[in-house]
């Protein structure tokens, strides 16, 4: 690591929502941040005015603010390197275009799509790959093969022209060290001249990607494994301006659960789980996406499952809260394969960070699915107790329907297995027994239950299942000590009378 203090830039173009995968991106700018005592940027692309999506940006912004990875400079908070949108820097860039245009890295170019797609045909025809570069550019319609009353004529009329990098004529490799990947080698042999400024005065991608990185010092470029084919050019651009370039760290990609290529929406989709951190409602189709908050996440779990998905710290650890995360994190211990998405392994981060919250955050996360008399006071604590090791998402609580009202009827298959002629008698008795109790607490009752069944010599399995039938109608469940306690003595030997009549 140089001494150059460290900065890094989430930029995102709001065309939509963010993929989870734009969200990790964004994790590991921050935590790189975190770990080196620099910066977090934020920075809106959005020069392709085509793509702009209302709603987009507000949603970038509070799904960041909702992981707990807010900038610390940027779109949103402000900073001495604004504006941060790029749309409000077109005359930066514009300045920035001469400057190439003056050095001869960059020329004029009034070529229409037609004229572009006509030769691209012509090439395939002839069963060969045609692109913009040094060894056609001769022929095409641009200021370095046309005459000087040629440009001036096309000037005057106000045709329209775009800007193209002037890419090496001699053939050169373009090297340069990925901070994950290693050393990289591309010729330029292979690349086009890019458009660098559009016809309508805005700039592409690369221009001002380039530009607004070394005007707000950004020292690590940290982003998706899909930019790294335009790295060589970014390199070149940084040469022909005479500016140092940054270093480089190209993000693997997430790939579906399951067979080739990178998670998609449409994975989610067929395979029921989000893909986006909120719920997304698409302006253009009115279609819903149910994000990751919506769908019962913490936003700790989130940020760890994603975490996890790229990076590791060279142990079997998977647990990280942000904090301890950023004291470790590093760009050397990111993985250069894709990293395979396991929806059951997100749930079970969830299911760890929501049993490891204090009593009354649980509380407060599953009191939305519960009626607001049922998790105050001791019979919050009684949820709490019968429920925390038992769900994965605060919605969970709501399959409790036993909680809130008794059970329409009783599991017909136990019935018929444990459900004896001795059943209705034991229960019963139970029920005249509890109607009596001063002390109708948890303790009080499994003590006195020991007592009941000794009293009428029977096992634990002659009485337990059917007063848990009696009580939720189903097999499995918490403590039914817990759960009389929390229902009530009145409710509890009611559910029990009524089990006997229905048995």
């Amino acid at each position: 690591m140089n001494a150059r203090r460290v900065r890094v830039r989430f930029a995102p173009s709001p065309t939509g929502p963010l993929h989870l995968g734009g969200v990790r991106t964004a994790l590991y700018n921050a935590l790189f941040a975190r770990r080196h005592g620099g910066d977090f940027l934020l920075r809106i692309e959005d020069t392709d005015r085509t793509r702009l999506v209302p709603g987009a940006e507000e949603y970038i912004v509070e799904a960041l603010r909702w992981c707990g990875i807010p900038p610390t400079e940027g779109f949103s908070v402000g900073g001495p390197c604004g504006p941060y949108r790029q749309s409000e820097r077109t005359a930066v860039y514009a300045e920035h275009v001469e400057r190439l245009l003056a050095a001869d890295c960059a020329y004029l170019a009034w070529d229409t799509p037609e004229e572009i797609e006509a030769h691209r045909k012509t090439a395939e025809a002839a069963g060969m790959t045609w692109q913009y570069d040094a060894s056609t550019r001769g022929g095409m319609r641009n200021s370095l093969a046309l005459s000087a009353q040629e440009i001036e004529a096309l000037q005057a009329s106000g045709v329209p022209a775009v800007v193209r990098f002037k890419t090496p004529e001699i053939p050169h490799d373009v090297v340069f060290t990925d901070r994950i990947r290693g050393e990289v080698s591309i010729s330029t042999a292979v690349l086009d001249d890019k458009v660098l400024m559009k016809a309508d005065g805005l700039p592409t991608y690369h221009l001002a990607n380039v530009v607004d990185d070394r005007l707000m010092d950004i020292s690590h470029v940290i982003r998706g494994e899909e930019w790294l084919p335009s790295a060589p050019l970014h390199v070149l651009l940084y040469a022909a301006f005479g500016w140092e370039t940054p270093e480089f760290a190209h993000l693997p990609l997430i790939l579906k659960p399951s067979g080739n290529g990178k998670l998609s929406k449409r994975d989610g989709d067929l395979g029921g789980f989000p893909v986006f951190p909120l719920t997304w409602h698409d302006p253009a189709s009115g279609a819903t996406s149910v994000g990751y908050r919506e769908a019962g996440y913490l936003p700790e779990a989130f940020l760890n499952l994603l975490l996890m998905l790229g990076w590791n710290a060279g142990d079997d650890r998977e647990i990280y809260r942000m904090d301890e995360a950023a004291a470790v994190f590093d760009l050397d211990r990111v993985v250069r394969s894709g990293a395979r998405f396991n929806p059951e392994k997100a749930q079970w981060f969830n299911e760890l960070y929501l049993r490891a919250l204090p009593a009354d955050a649980w509380l407060e996360a599953v009191k939305p699915f519960l009626p607001e008399d049922a998790v105050s006071g001791a019979r919050g604590a009684l949820i709490d107790r019968m429920l925390r090791e038992r769900i994965a998402f605060p919605h969970d609580v709501s399959a409790a329907t036993w909680l809130v009202q008794a059970p329409e009827a009783m599991d017909a298959g136990l019935v018929a297995k444990k459900w004896t002629p001795e059943t209705a008698p034991h229960l019963s008795a139970l029920a005249e027994r509890w109607s009596a109790l001063s002390d109708f607490t948890s303790a009080a009752l499994e003590s006195d239950f020991a007592a009941f069944l000794a009293e009428r010599g029977v096992g634990m399995g002659a009485v337990m299942l059917p007063l848990r039938l009696a009580l939720t109608g189903v097999g499995g469940g918490p403590s039914m000590f817990d759960l009389a306690e929390f229902l009530g003595k009145a409710e509890t030997v009611r559910r029990i009378q009524h089990a006997v009549v229905q048995g």
